[in-house]
């Protein structure tokens, strides 16, 4: 498992590679930014953020959401897979929010996850980049990655993945680390085709070197 020596490097090469990983899903305020992490789940963050540049014109506070049918809120976000599922919840969490809420996305993570549609990995990502709060977030990229440099073994589930990653990074190097996780499996060690053999860490991934090895 990683030393913390091992671990030091690589944050330091997520680093150098991603200095400026950041929250990709385009939002202005807590509340937008709740709404595009629930549809985001099972989607990628262009198809979101392709369908909430006219949303976002649409609907600007939990009234807007809450004062159409169903169907044509169905209709605005249909791009987006699970999208009647989601409309439900959102128009769920609209009327949480401005009856327990006064309408604004609560800051605590225990509130947020009470909320319809908001798991733990949402909340993760709303507390750490609407309110500053440090927060790993383990979606697939950030579960991949981990379990790839030996940062969680492979049959951890993604609370222990979370727990893993919290004990290993500085607190507060736990956000900035988040996005580069991230943006290293999005765009470096993807699910298919990783680029081990121009991987700064692959003298220290089992994963890579069994890869490579096996292209040999």
């Amino acid at each position: 498992m990683a030393t913390s020596a091992r671990v030091r490097r690589i944050l330091d090469t997520f680093g150098e590679m991603f200095p400026d990983a950041h929250c990709e899903l385009t939002h202005s305020n807590p509340f937008e930014l709740t709404i595009a992490v629930l549809l985001s789940a099972q989607c990628t963050d262009e198809m979101v953020n392709k369908v909430t540049i006219d949303l976002f014109r649409k609907y600007k506070r939990p009234e807007d959401y809450i004062a159409v049918p169903l169907d044509e809120l169905e209709q605005d976000i249909r791009r987006i897979g699970l999208f009647r599922n989601k409309a439900k919840n959102i128009q769920k969490l609209c009327h949480m929010l401005l009856e327990s809420y006064d309408g604004e996305v609560p800051r605590q993570h225990d509130q947020l996850t009470t909320l319809p549609g908001v798991g733990r990995k949402t909340a993760n990502v709303v507390v750490s980049n609407a309110f500053g709060v440090p927060a790993i977030a383990v979606d697939t990229h950030v579960e991949r990655v981990s379990k790839r440099l030996g940062l969680a073994n492979d049959e951890d589930s993604v609370l222990e993945v979370e727990k893993k990653l919290m004990r290993k990074i500085p607190k507060q190097e736990w956000t900035d680390t988040h996005h580069r996780l991230i943006f290293f499996g999005r765009y470096h060690c993807k699910a298919q085709s990783p680029r081990c053999e121009v991987c700064p860490l692959l003298e220290i991934c089992k994963f890579g070197k069994r890869r490579m090895k096996a292209a040999k």
